[in-house]
Formats: structure tokens, C-alpha cells, sequence
């Protein structure tokens, strides 16, 4: 039997008061900050590695990795683009995430092409043949 009945709050009652919001918090702790802020520093100057890390977390933007960019030659086809790419990782050149990006690229547009040329043969379908859509032996024979 579940915990809960559907369409019944788990706490009809709502938040119980007294329960401080953040914004209260924040006004609480606002003329305290610089002398937070202070001894926090101190502390990690002191060797507190917990509020180094706090410090380093809060202040300085975490390093996202880079890649320079790498050219290769692609294939007449998808499938020889693909060759390429693989190529490309196996001799060096390409970092395996850049060759994983490329693929997944590569594969979503195999996808936009596959649905394009879908929609194509349905747009087709639904017009129906014309007479020069109608392969040669399908002709209807005239009645002279």
C-alpha cells in the first residue's frame, strides 16, 4: 500500500513557523559578511583545507577542458567521413572526445537526411505518379 494517497498533501498543514527562509538567513548574516568572509580566509591561510576549498569552489570558475581544433578530409559518404574520423583518432591527431563529438554529429545528421528524403517519398506518394514518374513498362497502353 503506498505512503501516500494520491491527490492528498504529504504536510496538509504546510511549513510549520518558525522555519527560517533563506532570504532571512541572508538578511540575518548581511552586516556579519565581511567578518565572515575574514576569518574564513584567515583560516584557510591557516591551513583549513575545508574553507580553502570553500574559498576556491566560490570564487574561482572551475577550468572546463579545451581542445584546439583539428582538421581532417572528409569522405564522399558518411560511412568514408567516418572512416576519416577514426583515422584521424588512430593516428593521433584527434583526441578520442573530439572523434566521439564528430561521430555523434556525424550521426545525427545521417538522421536529419534519412527523415528528409523519407519525407520526400511521402510528399511523392501522396501527389501520386506523373506520367514521367511512371517507369516505362507501368505506361497505360492506348486503345487506337
Amino acid at each position: 500500500m503506498a505512503k501516500f494517497q494520491k491527490g492528498q498533501s504529504g504536510n496538509p498543514a504546510g511549513r510549520p513557523r518558525g522555519i527560517v527562509t533563506q532570504a532571512k538567513l541572508r538578511e540575518a548574516i548581511l552586516g556579519d559578511i565581511p567578518d565572515i568572509l575574514s576569518t574564513l580566509v584567515e583560516a584557510a591561510k591557516d591551513g583549513d583545507v575545508a574553507a580553502a576549498k570553500l574559498l576556491v569552489d566560490r570564487t574561482i570558475p572551475a577550468l572546463k577542458p579545451t581542445s584546439d581544433p583539428v582538421t581532417f578530409t572528409p569522405g564522399a559518404t558518411l560511412t568514408d567521413t567516418a572512416h576519416a574520423i577514426m583515422q584521424t583518432i588512430a593516428s593521433g591527431q584527434m583526441t578520442t572526445d573530439q572523434g566521439t563529438a564528430l561521430i555523434s554529429a556525424l550521426t545525427g545528421l545521417a538522421r536529419v537526411i534519412e527523415v528528409d528524403e523519407l519525407s520526400r517519398r511521402i510528399e511523392a506518394l501522396e501527389r501520386g505518379h506523373t506520367h514521367q514518374e511512371v517507369p516505362n513498362h507501368e505506361q497505360p497502353q492506348s486503345t487506337n
